[in-house]
Parts: structure tokens; sequence; C-alpha cells
């Protein structure tokens, strides 16, 4: 596949439309699948230990896009077994995701080659184990996670979990009986891995100490550098790997979003301030920064936005979402795009001169994130 061509083709159909969150706006080509392995992503290692692609694949809208639409249930089969066949590895999901149906949709997909990709998936969110009813608030009470992990295994077809996170913080629950609950489930054969999304600081502390961390994921793209701050300095201290979702920015790093751009009802990113129409035309600067390093280095907007972030740690990995091939087989070539010391240098300096206005989520989803668990009595 010519990559040229394909940002070109991508910048003009861009416009105005909305996109998948992932890659630049390209048609779908079914022959793609069979374009050679050389761009298939290398491999890294999150906690020093779980060995993975360097970029993955989220499943989170193989249900129910951004834009409220149901994708084709066999397409999706078709682009996560394409993603493996291009050296994907590591396939992100969660039972909050349908709820349930994404972690059927991907137990259904991996299963001719289970043993040999990296399933992680998450718990956390108050959801009804027997019925998918959402409930109010979170629920990371230790019995209710050992049940919800049994629905889990059978959705994915699966003996074992890979990687599981809680999802958000809970509250009212100590991490220490979390972390008590996932080293049972260890001992068990059922789990491999844990990490958190979206914790404080000193939960992560916390948690590590009463059975290592193997991932901290969070939001982390070109368009949020939060966890710059504390997290990512964190992971370096405690040797935690880190998973990036939304690397892209929900579709606004691949130039899917413009200036005119107004957002489906019940489309999330309808309600972050930072697509608004008071806020997106000074936050276009940074999609004007990564198309000029796309000519430059003659890729998509969305192959430079996955590189920068690869470049900023051996154990940072994004996980990219769509539910269209092209962008799938768009996103996988993103590892061989190297930026030197220097090109770096410049990019930041760049990118430093650039301050997104807005929030990144709507508030009542904000307040989730950054939470500490409470002390254990």
């Amino acid at each position: 596949m010519n990559r040229r061509k394909l940002f070109k083709n991508g910048l003009a159909l861009a416009g105005g439309s909305l996109l998948s969150t992932t890659g630049i706006a390209q048609s779908q080509n079914k022959n793609s699948q069979n374009e050679a392995p050389g761009n298939s992503p290398k491999r890294r290692k999150l906690g020093g230990t779980l060995e993975a692609s360097s970029i993955g694949l989220g499943v989170q809208n193989m249900s129910r896009t951004y834009q409220t639409t149901i994708p084709s249930r066999a397409e999706m089969l078709n682009i996560i077994r394409a993603a493996f066949d291009h050296g994907v590895t590591l396939f992100d999901t969660a039972e909050a995701y349908g709820p349930f149906e994404c972690e059927r949709i991907l137990g259904e997909a991996i299963a001719p080659f289970r043993n040999k990709v990296v399933i992680e998936t998450k718990f956390g969110w108050n959801i009804d184990p027997k019925t998918g009813q959402r409930l109010p608030g979170l629920n990371s009470r230790p019995e209710h996670i050992k049940e919800v992990v049994e629905g889990m295994l059978k959705r994915l077809r699966t003996d074992r979990i890979d990687l599981l996170y809680q999802h958000r913080v809970d509250p009212n629950v100590p991490i220490e009986d979390v972390a008590g609950a996932i080293k049972d489930l260890i001992r068990e054969g059922k789990l491999l891995h844990y990490g958190l999304s979206e914790p404080g600081p000193q939960t992560v502390r916390r948690a590590h100490a009463i059975h290592p961390v193997t991932a901290i994921q969070n939001e982390y793209s070109l368009l949020w550098r939060g966890p710059e701050k504390t997290i990512i300095p964190l992971c370096k201290e405690l040797g935690i790997g880190f998973v990036c979702w939304s690397p892209l920015g929900v579709g606004f790093l691949t130039g899917a979003i413009d200036a005119n751009t107004r957002f489906a009802q019940g489309d999330i990113r309808g309600g972050e301030s930072r697509f608004s129409p008071d806020n997106l035309p000074n936050n276009l600067a940074l999609v004007e920064l990564v198309k000029n390093w796309a000519t430059r280095k003659q890729a998509s907007l969305a192959q430079i936005s996955l590189a920068w972030l690869l470049a900023q740690q051996p154990w940072i990995v994004p996980i990219p979402g769509t539910t269209q091939m092209a962008h799938m087989l768009d996103n996988t070539g993103a590892d061989n795009i190297r930026f030197t010391t220097a090109e770096l240098d410049e990019f930041n300096t760049s990118l430093a001169k650039i301050e997104i206005k807005g929030e990144r989520l709507p508030k009542f989803v904000l307040d989730f994130s950054d939470v500490e668990a409470p002390q254990k009595k």
C-alpha cells in the first residue's frame, strides 16, 4: 500500500466529515489484507514481563461507534484477524464496552490463535454480571471482581486473562482489597497480570506494594499530555508499562475533525469542550503541526501521532481503535516511522507553543479519573 498516496487521499477526504477514531480518511481496500508484513509493529514489554506488539488494537467501538452506528460484526471479526496477521498481538476491551458485547466479539475473533495474543480487559463499573444492566457508580468489591472475571472468561472464550485493569478506582474500596482479590485470581491461574486505568498516583504505589502492577492505561496523545506530569514518571520509577487509550485524540489527530465539525447526538465528543465551536479553531494548530510532519516523513497523520508516542518511552504502547480495515493497516505501520533526536527536539519545540483549550472529557466522566482509593482500616 502506497502510504504517501494514502496520506494525500486522506487529506482530500477529511474535510468536515467524521470518521472512525483512528487513521486518516481512506477508502477501505479489501485487498489490503494481503499487504506484505513488512509494516508489522515490533515488540515491547509492559512491566518488564508482558511482551506484546508495540501497537495494539482497541475494540471499544466495534459494537457501537462514536457516531452511534452499529458496525458489521463480520467485518469487525475480519479486522481483528487481519490485525493479528499483520503482527498485532495486544487486543484491548472491557466489560463496559457493550456492555459485554465487545468481549464477545474479541473472543470469537481470536479463538483460532488465542495462545498467540495478549488479551487485556477491564472491570470496575457497576454492571450487573448477569444482565449487563448499568447501575450507578463503580463496584470493585472483591466478591464482585471474582464474579465479573468468570463472565469475562466465558465471553472471551479463554481460561485466563493476560492483563486485567481496574477500569476506574473505586472510592469506596481500599486498593489493598482489590489487589488482594487480584492476587487470588492470579494464584488460581485465571489472571496473569493486572493494571489500573486513570488512577491516582498514591493508589498506584499502594497497589504495586501488594502485587507488582504491570501497566497503567490512561488517555495519552499529542492532544492530551496530562500523564507526563506524574503518572509516566511514576511508571518509570516503579518499572510499570504504560498503555495509551485514545492515542489519536478520538479522531482529531487524523485530520477527521475540522472547525465545522459537529457531533451526532450521543457522541461523547460533543460533550468535550476541546471540540466546541469556540475551541476547535485554536486547537487545529496541532493538526497543522502533525500534517507538516506527515509530509516530511511521507506518512499519514495517524502514523506520525503514534510514532511520537512510541518515541517517548520504550515501554509505552498505544492501542488505537478503529472499525475500518484501512485505518487498522495504516496504524500498524507507525512503528516504521522514526524521529532522530534532533527531529524530536524540533517537533517538541513546536508542540510546546500550542496551547490546547478545553477539557478532554465531560466533567461527569473526568470525576472518575485521578481518584485515590480509601485507606485500609
